[in-house]
């Protein structure tokens, strides 16, 4: 018996601020072609939330997820002290066969 379950696919405005950009680096393009793909989300996103909006979004099935906070780094310009913003990067790990072209828009 073969039942053939859809989940359904409701796009909230929550899921797209949840993946505020793509990242395109050296290492996030060599990572995609084993499956990577990395997005910079906000400090407040959880795998899970991660997981459910690039599910929704792009209509892929993802194994794992992996957050990376940065912490902001003191810099100094101009001779004035200065600290970057902190951010929080999420490397989503696909599942076989499934791709991302993060290279177009949404």
């Amino acid at each position: 018996m073969v039942k053939n379950l859809k989940k359904s696919n409701n796009v909230t405005a929550k899921m797209y601020d949840t993946l505020v950009r793509p990242v395109i680096t050296e290492k996030s393009m060599v990572s995609s072609e084993a499956g990577k793909v990395t997005f910079m989300v906000p400090l407040s996103a959880s795998k899970d939330d991660v997981k459910a909006a690039v599910e929704s979004i792009f209509n892929v099935k993802v194994n794992k997820v992996n957050t990376i906070r940065q912490f902001g780094k003191v810099k100094v310009f101009r001779g004035r002290q200065g600290v970057r913003s902190d951010y929080k990067k999420a490397v989503v790990t696909l599942a076989e066969g499934q791709n991302i072209d993060v290279t177009t828009g949404i």
